[in-house]
């Protein structure tokens, strides 16, 4: 069976298609795409592409207008076809996958990682609560840690262990996120923070919902601080294992969620009455730093 080549796509197809790319990650990629401007173009190119297929699996899962689960199954289980087949050579019908299969091949990113992000889409579409802090970790594993692994093949890097901190790199954002979007999350049926924790801290998944704040959220809300600030530390060597030219963009990112963890403590974890955001004024500032460095 034929498989798909940087070299054996068309090239007017995958120049339109990045074109498309970039325009979505500029309108919709927000913290991520300010660290994308601190790459060469080819790298940003590549960047756009993986992000606008994670969008879309977002999209998908996330979908509005579609109150049938069984519906947004089929989506996603087409989606995956998809995938599969436009990375053998035939190319689906949506405008990323030109330029997502010539970066999956100039990059030489694992097939493998793309499919875990699926399975981590897959897992949301129903309400959900996860019972231990490994069903969480491998959560963020599926739909975190795998895009910071593929990420860092478009970054470049040479030893293995960059891969293993990138997955950490990739669950310290996550909980991050997790933390911010608390009753968000809640009010579509999704409790992310495992429910042994809830007990141990006497939070309930209604208290969530219902937003009430109390010495016991803030309890269990600085202890899962404390988990992302333990994967932030481990993640920290990742800098030194990437390449040099890479290396602006991953601090900007890194700066960009701990310093929304800062907010979110210094605020004493008030996530539940409103959205706790780095500002754009902020990002671009940081974004300024990092050129400098």
């Amino acid at each position: 069976m034929s498989t798909a080549t940087s070299s054996t796509l068309n090239s007017a197809a995958v120049r339109d298609s990045y074109r498309y790319c970039r325009k979505l990650a500029k309108n919709r990629a927000r913290n991520f795409y300010y660290a994308f401007r601190l790459l060469n173009k080819a790298q940003r190119d590549g960047m756009c592409a993986v992000y606008a297929f994670m969008r879309h699996c977002d999209d998908l899962s996330d979908d509005p207008e579609s109150t049938d689960r069984s519906l947004v199954r089929q989506s996603i289980a087409m989606w995956r076809m998809d995938l599969d087949s436009s990375l053998k050579g035939r190319m689906a019908d949506n405008p990323i996958w030109p330029a997502f299969c010539d970066t999956v091949y100039r990059y030489s990113i694992p097939h493998r990682f793309f499919h875990e992000m699926i399975d981590g889409v897959m897992s949301d579409i129903e309400p959900r609560e996860l019972e231990t802090w490994d069903e969480l970790y491998r959560y963020c594993y599926q739909v975190a840690s795998v895009v910071g692994m593929t990420i860092i093949h478009i970054f470049g890097f040479e030893s293995v262990r960059a891969l293993l901190l990138a997955e950490k790199c990739g669950v310290a954002f996550q909980l991050t996120n997790i933390l911010r979007d608390v009753r968000e999350d809640a009010d579509m049926g999704r409790v992310y923070l495992p429910r042994e924790d809830l007990r141990r801290f006497g939070v309930s998944a209604e208290q969530l919902r219902l937003g009430l704040e109390n010495d016991r959220f803030r309890s269990l809300m600085k202890f899962e601080a404390g988990r992302a600030w333990a994967c932030y530390e481990e993640s920290e060597p990742l800098s030194g294992l990437i390449e040099k030219k890479s290396r602006r963009s991953l601090w900007a990112l890194r700066e960009v969620y701990t310093r929304l963890l800062r907010q979110i403590e210094k605020s004493n974890y008030a996530v539940l009455e409103k959205r706790i955001s780095v500002s754009r004024a902020a990002k671009m500032m940081l974004i300024w730093r990092a050129f400098l460095r």
